[in-house]
This record gives structure tokens, sequence and C-alpha cells, in this order.
């Protein structure tokens, strides 16, 4: 693999996690992970200690994502399933806030959320990448608070979305916004320097993958990552 590919290919968190997927395709995906030497494969909880088996002896680590895809559960339980998580062999979590508790403007819940989760992550080596869910999460000032709470707690990274949000059209139906540059640029401004920033939802280009990368994202998360690194292969050959 070329060099260029293979830098692209470590931005990447494969996704698996739509509801529809069997253990048959969580195995396809994971070797499909491990073809193209992804930074990490991100999946369901019950599935983090079969893909820890299939990626036993890669480079390719196993995330697993906490309170997904709304963010309702109590933080009691995103505590324990990100230490079922960790035990089941993940070493990289992926939390949903409490996205009603933000848009109430109860900051010292949120903030004591993610401090918890954050806490047991880092207390047994596992990183812990914050999900606002901006199509929920849309007002400027609220995801500077996020960036800055995670900033304050010491989260690994702020991540823009679940890829499993929509919003309403005013016109009728919904529609999905996903990761966007606007909001990428603005999480990496507001958050420390030690913080990385993750872009998920709608990234299926190449070109998309290299804007999100320019805008300040450190991973992506995506499920079209065959397509994405084909593409790479193909202009940078």
């Amino acid at each position: 693999m070329r060099k260029e590919v293979a830098e692209l290919a470590k931005m990447i968190d494969h996704s698996i996690l739509h509801p529809t997927l069997t253990d048959e395709d969580l195995e396809r995906e994971c070797r499909l992970a491990n073809q193209y030497n992804v930074a990490s494969v991100c999946v369901k909880p019950y599935a983090v200690k079969q893909a820890a088996e299939i990626l036993v002896g890669s480079e390719v680590l196993v995330g697993c994502v906490v309170g997904f895809p709304a963010g309702n559960s109590a933080t009691s339980v995103k505590v324990f399933e990100t230490e079922q998580a960790i035990r089941d062999g993940a070493v990289e979590i992926d939390m949903v806030i409490n996205i009603g508790k933000a848009l109430g403007g109860d900051w010292d819940y949120v903030e004591q959320e993610i401090k918890a989760v954050t806490d047991v992550c880092h207390q047994n080596n596992a990183i812990v990448k914050v999900i606002f869910e901006n199509d929920y999460i849309t007002g400027e000032a609220d995801k500077i608070r996020l960036c800055e709470i995670c900033t304050r707690v010491n989260a690994d990274y702020v991540k823009t979305s679940t890829g499993f949000g929509f919003i309403k059209r005013p016109e009728g139906g919904y529609h999905y916004v996903g990761a966007t540059i606007e909001d990428l640029k603005l999480m990496r401004k507001h958050s420390g320097p030690r913080v990385k920033v993750k872009a998920a939802g709608g990234v299926r280009t190449l070109d998309g993958m290299l804007a999100v990368r320019d805008a300040g994202a450190d991973r992506l998360g995506a499920s079209a990552t065959q397509s994405l690194l084909e593409e790479a292969d193909k202009r940078f050959s």
C-alpha cells in the first residue's frame, strides 16, 4: 500500500454499527478492516469480544460505542457499559452524551457524565471519544461549551455525530447532516491541544475525507472504507 493511502487508512475507524448487521457481517467487515490496516473498528457492545478475537495479532484496534445512538442511558449504565466493553477487549470508547441534558443547559450533569466515562477509560488504558450529535446540538455556543467540558475532563476526542441522527425538514420529512466542515473547524478551534477531533457521518468520497482532514479531523468514522481507500489508491498511484 502506498504511503499516502496507508496514512489515510490510519485515519479511519471502520464503522460496523448498523442494526441489521449479523455476526457473519461483523467477521467480513473486521477482515476488511485488517486488509486495509485501518486505525480501528467501531462495533456494537455485544460484538466487542468477537471483533477482538478476529483481529488478534493485527494492528487494528477494537472500539465500542456506549449509550448509542441516542445517549439516553443513565451515567451509571454508561460507566458499566464502558467497563464491560473494556473487559471484552475494547481499547477505544465512543460515547454519546445525554443530548437532552445538553439542550436543556444542565451542564453540570453533562460534565459529570463525560468525566465519569473518561475516568474509567483512562483507568483502564482506553481512550474516549465524546459524541456531540451535532444534528441535534445545533447551537454554536452549545458546541463550544461541550468542547470546553471535554478539554477540562481530559477526554481524548470530540466527535461530531453518531451517523444515525436525523433532523426534521421544515417542508416535511427528515434529513441527515453528519460531519460538516464548519463544525470540525469550530470543534478544533475550541478544544484543547491534547484533544483530537473525529468526524463521523456522511463522508463517502476521497475528496470529502481530505476535506475533513484539512478541517482538523484526526479520525474519520466510515462504513465506506473500501471505496474510500480504493479511490485513494487510484488517485495517488
